[in-house]
């Protein structure tokens, strides 16, 4: 099952305002514009694929990989399991080959350390939902960010907004910031905050309701049976508010 990923900018507030980090200047512009111009209609089909790839994978899956760069011009790749050494010299290699540089993402809810071995874990977001300030999520953020584009990560899967609403949910449960949306909204937009003013690109996941979900989407479909007015009153919340902050 495909995940719903939701792509915001980074919102900022008195707190934590400057200039923007990630603002294209005129020049990456033009930059953008003339290599899209340039590819052909296949080459841009294939700039909207980003696949999984694993630095413990071993040499099939790194020639795998290689093939979809070099014959297909995919846009991207999203690392699961390995080590961040390996991790890093994978990405040179496989930015080496690219005709167009590749969009790397990782699932980093809780750091690095939720994919890579000998890499730091941060604490889960259920932890961070029960602290009563934001400031040390927003902290939290940087650090993430830091580390992340160290290993030449761009974008971190992060975080989580479903709402804890399930206490019997089987895939969400300590990944949300916990049952209470406003606290949800709160610590997400800090979360993102600290990412996104430090150069890493953020998300908001998953499908809204998931947190609700009786049933793992990974292995099978999850139905939610609330009205409309439940999904706009409580599944959604978080979404708009985390875009505001």
């Amino acid at each position: 099952m495909l995940p719903f990923i939701i792509f915001l900018s980074g919102a900022s507030d008195s707190k934590h305002s400057g200039n923007p980090k990630m603002t294209f200047s005129a020049r990456q512009n033009q930059w953008v514009d003339s290599v899209f111009n340039s590819l052909s209609p296949d080459d841009r089909i294939g700039q909207l694929f980003m696949v999984a790839a694993y630095s413990d994978g071993g040499a099939a899956q790194q020639r795998q990989v290689e093939e979809l760069i070099t014959q297909y011009h995919i846009g991207g790749l999203i690392f699961f399991q390995g080590g961040p050494v390996r991790q890093a010299q994978l990405t040179n290699r496989f930015q080496a080959i690219s005709q167009v540089p590749l969009l790397i993402g990782m699932d980093a809810e809780w750091g690095l350390g939720m994919r890579l071995d000998s890499t730091m874990n941060f604490p889960h977001q259920m932890t961070l939902g029960a602290h009563w300030e934001s400031e040390s999520v927003y902290r939290m953020g940087v650090e993430v960010a830091r580390q992340s584009k160290r290993l030449g990560v761009h974008l971190n899967f992060a975080p989580v907004v479903d709402i804890n609403s399930n206490s019997a949910n089987p895939v969400i449960g300590t990944r949300s910031f916990g049952e209470d949306k406003e606290n949800v909204a709160i610590k997400a937009a800090a979360y993102m905050r600290g990412m996104q003013n430090n150069g890493i690109m953020a998300n908001a996941k998953h499908f809204p309701g998931h947190g609700d979900s009786g049933s793992d989407s990974h292995l099978t479909l999850p139905s939610i049976g609330h009205n409309k007015d439940r999904l706009h009153d409580t599944e959604l919340y978080p979404l708009p508010e985390v875009v505001c902050r």
